[in-house]
């Protein structure tokens, strides 16, 4: 009980409050970054789902913002940016569970956040959903996604390793390069786990927006 009345005060302090504005904001940027990448492409070109360039342009936007999202957090919060990230801090113990809690509910409101601001700003545009195609299969994409986030994961932990100094800038850019080449890999099949904070916060906001709207 002390143990858990300890990392409940640890979670509350005015250090852990701090890592969560900054895993708010990074979530935010990344969001707004690689939604409006989507938006932008599809508003550019007439069928964006099937054009190659569409997925280029995303994967490279996604990939840049989620490396500065990184890099202005890491020193912060760690730079997760990503609910998956935190999961696996947490089970490593990096984290408490009542960080990681937190952690989540910060990254998932600036993904609500960003995708509701994107779609009162631009006026006519949908935000993008990411439903699984139907040539895929749910055991598919389950795979699919089991890849990538174990490769983003991995690369999080291999750029944060202390055996290798201090994370410095080639740390977030391998995140961000390891999440644009699983968009490139997988994006027209299912949602990148890179992209999986993206994909809550939008399915939120549909939700709200449908529940708001009637």
């Amino acid at each position: 009980m002390a143990s858990l009345k300890s990392c409940f005060r640890h979670s509350v302090a005015s250090v852990a409050l701090r890592s969560y504005v900054a895993e708010f904001v990074s979530t935010f940027l990344f969001v707004f970054a690689a939604v409006g990448a989507t938006m932008a492409s599809g508003k550019m070109t007439a069928d964006a789902g099937r054009d190659s360039s569409s997925l280029i342009a995303v994967a490279i936007a996604s990939a840049f913002s989620l490396s500065v999202a990184v890099f202005i957090s890491a020193n912060v919060s760690g730079g997760h940016v990503n609910p998956a990230v935190t999961f696996g801090m947490a089970v490593a113990g990096h984290v408490s569970i009542p960080m990681a809690i937190f952690y989540w509910i910060a990254q998932m409101l600036g993904s609500v956040v960003a995708c509701l601001l994107l779609k009162i700003t631009t006026v006519g545009q949908q935000v993008p959903l990411h439903p699984i195609p139907p040539e895929m299969t749910g055991f598919g994409a389950s795979i699919l996604e089991g890849v990538m986030t174990f490769s983003l994961v991995y690369t999080v932990y291999a750029s944060a390793d202390p055996r290798r100094g201090a994370m410095g800038a080639i740390g977030p850019l391998a995140i961000g390069l390891i999440a644009g080449a699983n968009i490139l890999a997988s994006g027209p099949f299912t949602v990148p786990d890179s992209l999986r904070g993206i994909a809550d916060g939008v399915g939120v906001l549909f939700c709200l927006w449908s529940l708001f709207s009637k």
